[in-house]
C-alpha cells in the first residue's frame, strides 16, 4: 500500500508494538500513544482508561488502531460492578474517546481505515470471561454501527483473537504445562503470536481490504469455527 499516516493506540508492547514495526518497515508514518515510553514527535503519553485523556493529532490520518485491552478472568459472582466498569473503560469507552477525537482528522485521510480488537470470547461462551466478553461485545456493536454510519468514507473493522503470546497473557502462559494445554485447545495446535494479529491489522489498514468494512476478522487458530471430532 502507498505510504500512510497511522495512529496506533497502545503501540509500545505486544500486538501494538508489532503493528508499529510492520507498518514502519513498510514505509508508513506511524504515530503512537501509550502510558509508557518517552514523548517525542511520533509518540505521546496517553492513558486510554482516563476520561480526561486527550490526543495531539496531525492534520490528517489514514488509519487508527486501538490496541489496549485486559485479561481478567474470574467467576461471575466474584466480579464487582466496579470491575465491570473498569473493563468497559479500557476496552470500550477508551475506544469511543479515541474515535470521537480522531474522526475529524480521519475524514481528511486517504481511504481511512479503523481497526479495533475484540476477542473470541464474544462469539464463544467461555467460563470466567463475563467481564471481557461483555466489554468487547459492546465494542463489536460499535464496530458495525460506525461502519454503517461512516460509510463510504471510513472503513471500520475488528479483529477477534484467541489467546496470544504477549505480556498481557503472561499469567496464563507462565509455565510449559500451561502453554502446552493452551496450544492443544486450538485446532491449529498453537496459540497466537503478536505477528499473527499484526499482519491481520496491517491487511485491514491497506488497500487490499478496500471492500471490507463492518467485519470481525477471527484470527484465533480455528477456535471460533472448528470443533474436534
Amino acid at each position: 500500500m502507498s505510504s500512510k499516516s497511522i495512529l496506533v493506540i497502545g503501540g509500545s508492547k505486544g500486538i501494538g508494538a508489532e503493528i508499529v514495526k510492520q507498518l514502519r518497515d513498510a514505509g508508513h508514518i506511524v504515530y503512537t500513544a501509550s502510558r509508557s515510553g518517552e514523548a517525542n514527535n511520533y509518540h505521546q503519553i496517553y492513558d486510554a482508561s482516563s476520561k480526561d485523556a486527550s490526543l495531539q493529532l496531525p492534520e490528517a490520518l489514514d488509519g487508527v488502531v486501538y490496541c489496549p485491552g485486559t485479561i481478567n478472568l474470574k467467576p461471575f459472582h466474584r466480579i464487582s460492578v466496579d470491575a465491570f466498569e473498569e473493563e468497559m473503560q479500557i476496552n470500550f469507552f477508551g475506544a469511543v474517546r479515541v474515535l470521537q477525537q480522531t474522526f475529524p482528522v480521519l475524514k481528511k485521510g486517504q481511504h481511512p481505515s479503523v481497526v479495533l480488537f475484540s476477542t473470541v470470547a464474544v462469539s464463544q461462551g467461555m467460563p470466567f470471561h463475563a467481564g471481557i466478553a461483555s466489554a468487547k461485545g459492546a465494542l463489536e456493536g460499535l464496530i458495525r454501527s460506525l461502519a454503517s454510519e461512516w460509510s463510504p468514507t471510513i472503513r471500520v473493522n475488528g479483529i477477534a483473537p484467541s489467546l496470544t503470546n504477549t505480556s498481557l497473557a503472561e499469567k496464563l502462559l507462565n509455565n510449559d504445562q500451561k502453554k502446552k494445554a493452551s496450544d492443544e485447545r486450538h485446532p491449529l495446535k498453537r496459540i497466537g503470536e503478536a505477528t499473527d494479529l499484526a499482519s491481520a491489522a496491517t491487511f485491514l489498514l491497506g488497500e487490499q481490504s478496500s471492500w471490507i468494512t463492518g467485519q470481525i476478522l477471527h484470527v484465533d487458530g480455528g477456535m471460533s469455527s472448528i470443533r474436534p471430532i
